[in-house]
């Protein structure tokens, strides 16, 4: 198919984007294109207007801002992944950019152009919901940051006013010797996840968990934080037990929705199964940061 007619406007500055959206009541961001496009073509979304900010450079950066690692509109995926603020201070972000659909798709995709799209079985709005990051935005009205725990609303939606523009997002860096896990399920490499998640965990001197967060992905309407499962692993040495509570617990809490591609069961299931790996795989990845920071 081909998408329905509409005005393609570049814009030459963030001010005239939001300008751009809101004089027109059914307007769209264009940054990197490979959820929109697609969408464009099969004519599940139909904006009279396409504002595209991919030629704005001052968008285009990763950099440490205020103890956040924070990412501009334009930022690629494929270079914010390989950039070493990234790599030395958020492998997580870095290990989920890379299950992001294929390179194509991580060459053009930008960081906030997935999160402002918020597809539930994507990566990037799950790890902002674990790390709380905050989204900064604006419109005709200035500047805003929104908390990820309020971001997302529901499939495809979230808290965007019609004229406000993602402009960055702000991940907290964790502390040092923070373990980290990201894993999902999908039919084939490069398909949408039929479940995911991603664990943190920092460990205290005495080898308990001091800190977790976990959230998981492709299991409801916006991504989930399991605090029932944070809750029962803080303060403890994560033992077989401890796991296993944290299998029951993430059985007894969800309630996925079933489709076409996988039942409310199998994604129960499988998300118990994906949260007992990665907090362990976490927990030891904290433990062995401690040793090495001592």
């Amino acid at each position: 198919m081909k998408p329905a007619p509409f005005t393609y406007r570049r814009a030459r500055s963030l001010a005239e984007a939001a300008d751009l959206l809101a004089a027109g009541p059914d307007a769209k961001i264009l940054a990197g294109g490979q959820s929109l496009v697609p969408m464009l073509n099969m004519r599940l979304a139909r904006p009279e207007t396409l504002v595209d900010i991919a030629s704005l450079d001052a968008l285009d950066y990763v950099d440490i801002v205020d103890g956040h690692l924070e990412i501009g509109a334009s930022a690629r995926q494929s270079a914010v992944a390989a950039h070493p603020l990234v790599r030395a201070h958020l492998p997580v972000l870095a290990a989920a950019i890379g299950r992001i659909g294929h390179s194509q798709i991580r060459n053009r995709g930008t960081v906030c152009g997935s999160i402002a799209h918020h597809d539930p079985a994507a990566e990037l709005p799950a790890v902002a919901l674990a790390l709380d990051a905050r989204i900064l935005t604006y419109g005709a009205h200035g500047t805003s940051v929104h908390p990820a725990a309020s971001f997302f609303t529901g499939t495809f939606s979230t808290a965007l006013a019609p004229d406000e523009i993602v402009t960055a997002v702000q991940f907290p860096l964790p502390e040092p010797g923070t373990g980290w896990a990201f894993d999902e399920v999908a039919r084939r490499s490069g398909d949408f996840a039929l479940v995911g998640g991603t664990a943190l965990l920092r460990t205290a001197a005495d080898g308990t968990v001091e800190r977790a967060r976990i959230a998981l992905f492709g299991v409801a309407a916006t991504p989930v934080r399991l605090p029932a499962v944070e809750e029962r692993v803080t303060g403890t040495a994560l033992s077989r037990d401890v796991l296993a509570d944290a299998v029951r617990l993430t059985a007894e809490t969800l309630h996925p929705t079933a489709d076409g591609h996988a039942s409310a069961d199998y994604r129960r299931e499988v998300a118990a199964h994906l949260v007992h790996t990665a907090l362990a795989d976490a927990f030891a990845g904290a433990l062995a940061g401690s040793r090495s920071d001592a």
